[in-house]
């Protein structure tokens, strides 16, 4: 056991210093930057929910899978692991009243933009059943949180009975009530990447069944910065068709131990973005943690790089704020 335990790890240490290697520059791509979108399961949910708040003029939705509010963790480990994920008697989940004080704090501050953007805005949210890692509790206070902003028609909050921790694609192979990885789980014909997506950009084309586009590994530190905890490698799903300009763009962020230096390139291939991305004229990036700030390769939702994380001057959020420009970009 042993021996195949360091035989993987060789394995991951080739195959990250082989990507690094091959990796091109983030090419510009003349996207449309008035259209831009964000999801995340886990910590990536809640980066998207930082993500959203923080450029709420310019984020037109964001699909949150089992992620808590704004500031949940209020800049606390503690506070994450248990208020934000398993909240209780003397762990509650915080008050929506005093989440809604950080906000108003950060945009007088000039450090987010003014909450009121977020009343454009799409949400589309989803809790499952069998999920004991983020339990339904800290997702009710999601959709607690953006009923500030946004009426109700706006936000589709969807609840899957028998779903583990993880993304929900037709076509994963692990059954749906599983929480471990790859985090990537088949609950019959549920098709969260299409469900999201449709509910943030309207009616969808039909996806195809393979992606044929292309999945373009790009040089990821020429936006980050050494304290971002961020992989030197990212990816973007190309269709044909956006090499000419004018795709919208979807930022689809991994969870813990979902990020290439883990698990390869599952998330990027096997999330399902990519078949939607594919028909309906959609660039998806996939920007990629490290595991040198947390040994998980989780996004920063509690402070481990900065204490001002949950702001557009983050390293992580700026650092994909700086991808997104590049992508809007004409060539």
């Amino acid at each position: 056991m042993e021996r195949l335990r360091v035989c993987f790890a060789v394995f991951m240490t080739t195959f990250f210093f082989a990507a690094v290697h091959a990796a091109e520059p983030l090419p510009a791509l003349a996207a449309d930057s008035e259209s831009l979108t964000i999801s995340g399961l886990s910590s990536g949910a809640a980066m998207a929910v930082q993500f959203h708040v923080a450029h709420s003029s310019r984020v037109r939705g964001a699909g949150i899978l089992a992620g808590g509010p704004y500031f949940c963790a209020g800049g606390s480990l503690y506070k994450a692991l248990w208020s934000c994920m398993s909240p209780g008697f003397f762990t509650p989940v915080p008050k929506v009243d005093t989440l809604r004080l950080e906000v108003d704090r950060q945009a007088a501050a000039g450090r987010i933009d003014p909450p009121d953007g977020l009343r454009n805005s799409r949400v589309w949210l989803l809790s499952g059943g069998r999920d004991a890692t983020v339990k339904n509790d800290v997702m009710d206070a999601t959709h607690e949180f953006y009923q500030q902003w946004l009426p109700e028609s706006a936000i589709m909050h969807e609840r899957l009975p028998s779903a583990g921790h993880a993304m929900i694609v037709p076509s994963a192979k692990t059954a749906c009530e599983i929480t471990g990885p790859p985090y990537i789980n088949h609950c019959g014909d549920f098709d969260a990447p299409g469900r999201l997506l449709a509910h943030l950009l309207g009616e969808l084309r039909p996806k195809v069944q393979a992606a044929t586009g292309e999945l373009l590994a790009f040089n990821q530190s020429e936006f980050t910065a050494r304290k971002a905890s961020m992989g030197d490698v990212a990816y973007v799903y190309i269709p044909s068709i956006c090499r000419a300009g004018g795709c919208r763009v979807h930022i689809a962020f991994h969870g813990c131990q979902q990020n290439v230096a883990t698990t390869g390139e599952t998330w990027p291939r096997q999330s399902g973005y990519n078949e939607w991305a594919e028909t309906n004229r959609l660039l998806v990036l996939y920007p990629q943690t490290s595991n040198t700030g947390n040994a998980n390769g989780c996004w920063d939702w509690w402070g481990y790089t900065d204490l001002l994380y949950h702001t557009r001057t983050a390293p992580q959020i700026e650092a994909v704020w700086k991808m997104i420009e590049r992508l809007t970009e004409k060539p």
